[in-house]
């Protein structure tokens, strides 16, 4: 007989629109920004030697035999998203693992990549596009493009602020505006705080401050002035000897008994009868009264020098009193003037905060009270908007869970007031639930298997929508079957209508609503075993459909496979 698979459902385009309507479908569901997950490449890492793999947009199913190796992939992925170095899970006998992953549609040269590098000797390196970065920049990098729904990430839905915040996703407006108005509560507070805590301490640091900036401002030092202040030091402290050279230099030029002027110039005369006759004499007379014209000229000048070097106590005094002030405020300021000028700056800054502080003391009660008042009526806001989305979202959510294989849940989010205003608000939210008929209401936290959170959490994927381009779920179908499992694949392919979906899966029927279908395969190679990852097409994909639906590929499961791919 031959076997003939249904030709694979066309991935949607990128930008498509979500399935439902506006009303169903929250503004979140529109197209992220960022391009998807295009190629994955995976070195040395636990079964995998090698993998370069190509990834479609829309469902991605991945699927293969228990052990094969599926959710190495998705190790993989968590370590560009800034995982823990989990240095096992480099392939035995290897000294590093390299994982890269690229985004985009232009191939390798053209899309964005990140990469992470682990050692066998504990070393591990980042890369955004060949940029080596921190493992913190590719983790920042990365979950603007990425989100991992592991199998046992859902329980971050047992964290209050996390129920608050699916809930706050609703109203963004008025939760932005209680934010704001807490800070600027908190802020006014913290400051009267700051004036109510010591007056005598703030009364001591306002006169240190003061002290601090008087004594810069009175020597008001400039950083570029001590090497001028050095050499003139230098001049100063060296007077006697330069007059001693001066004079000693004018005594032989002119001054003494035989003296170089004084040569010269009988020089000069005695060449007077050879230059009557000799023009070369004649100009070499001339020469010489040119230089002894020098040497006369050159004289006086440190006839002067000797004269004007007379010591100057009063001046040598100034400057080192001004040097040696710049040193005192370098010891308790410095090391450099530049740091002394930067303390002052910042010491004048906060005296100046602190004596404002003293001048607002009486207003500033009024401050913090209107600001409370204000932070009041942004809450009541914040409170009536969660109240009106509260009911609808619980509702949406309910839908999609009732279709996962939960008939009888029920499910509400509880606001009840605080003591004091909290950064998130003037209530707290709590997501209540129950799964089964007769149960009372109680918080997800308590009540919820880990199935059902599993299921809850792929209710809030669809319903509110996913953040990022690529979204990957790691046995999401754990615990389901039958028609549940029909809906499972439903609300993911519904989630593929708007980003790309990646889901590891055992289940038949979430496979085949896939619009790329990947096989995870193990076997052995040179006595060790290999995992590999290859796209089925045709025969292929039914004959895989027909083993994950009876552990076979007999003539039954192959037609219950193909009814399944055919939709």
């Amino acid at each position: 007989m031959t076997r003939k698979a249904r030709t694979p459902k066309p991935a949607p385009p990128e930008t498509a629109a979500p399935a439902g309507t506006a009303a169903e479908r929250p503004t979140s569901d529109a197209a992220p920004a960022f391009p998807r997950l295009s190629r994955l490449e995976i070195r040395n890492l636990a079964t995998i030697t090698q993998l370069d793999l190509d990834l479609g947009g829309g469902f991605c199913a991945f699927t293969g035999e228990t052990g094969a190796g599926k959710s190495i992939i998705v190790d993989a992925l968590g370590l560009l998203l800034g995982g823990r170095a989990n240095h096992d899970l480099i392939r035995s006998g290897e000294k590093e693992l390299l994982v890269t992953g690229f985004w985009g549609e232009g191939g390798e040269t053209e899309a964005d990549s990140a990469s992470r590098r682990l050692s066998s000797a504990g070393r591990g390196a980042a890369r955004l596009s060949g940029e080596v970065v921190s493992v913190r920049e590719l983790q920042e990098w990365a979950q603007g493009r990425l989100t991992i729904h592991w199998q046992h990430s859902a329980v971050s839905l047992l964290s209050p602020a996390n129920q608050r915040g699916l809930l706050d996703r609703r109203v963004p407006r008025e939760a932005q505006a209680y934010a704001a108005a807490h800070a600027a509560w908190r802020g006014a507070v913290g400051r009267l705080e700051r004036l109510q805590a010591s007056q005598r301490e703030r009364a001591r640091q306002i006169d240190l401050l003061a002290f601090q900036v008087q004594e810069i401002s009175e020597v008001s030092p400039d950083p570029g002035e001590e090497e001028g202040l050095n050499t003139e030091l230098s001049r100063l402290s060296n007077l006697h000897t330069t007059q001693q050279a001066a004079a000693g230099g004018v005594e032989l030029l002119s001054d003494g008994d035989l003296n170089a002027a004084g040569l010269m110039s009988e020089a000069v005369r005695a060449l007077n009868a050879g230059a009557k006759y000799d023009e070369t004499v004649r100009q070499l007379q001339s020469d010489l009264r040119s230089a002894l014209e020098s040497v006369q000229a050159i004289a006086g000048e440190l006839r002067d020098v000797a004269e004007g070097s007379a010591a100057d106590p009063e001046a040598l005094d100034r400057v080192e009193a001004r040097l040696s002030a710049l040193s005192k405020l370098k010891n308790k300021y410095g090391p450099t003037l530049e740091d002394v000028v930067e303390f002052g700056a910042r010491a004048a800054e906060e005296l100046a905060a602190l004596e404002a502080d003293e001048r607002d003391a009486g207003s500033l009660q009024a401050d913090v009270d209107a600001l409370h008042a204000e932070l009041l009526r942004v809450g009541g806001k914040l409170d009536a908007a969660r109240e009106r989305e509260a009911g609808p979202l619980a509702k949406s959510l309910l839908a999609v869970i009732r279709e996962l294989g939960m008939p009888h849940a029920r499910m509400e989010f509880a606001l009840s007031p605080l003591a004091e205003p909290a950064a998130s608000g003037l209530s707290d939210v709590l997501l209540r639930f129950s799964a089964n008929p007769g149960e009372e209401l109680g918080p997800l936290s308590d009540v919820a298997s880990g199935g059902e959170l599993s299921r809850v959490m792929l209710a809030v994927s669809t319903v509110l929508g996913a953040d990022t381009p690529s979204v990957v779920f790691d046995e999401v179908d754990a615990g389901i079957g039958g028609a549940a499992a029909i809906k499972v694949a439903e609300q993911l392919s519904r989630l593929a209508g708007a980003r790309q979906v990646l889901v590891v899966t055992h289940l038949a029927q979430i496979a085949a609503r896939a619009h790329h279908h990947y096989k995870v395969e193990k076997r052995v190679e040179e006595g060790r075993t290999v995992s590999r990852v290859r796209l089925l097409t045709g025969d292929e994909r039914l004959e895989e459909i027909a083993r994950m639906l009876s552990g076979n590929t007999s003539e039954a499961a192959l037609k219950h496979a193909r009814e399944l791919l055919e939709g």
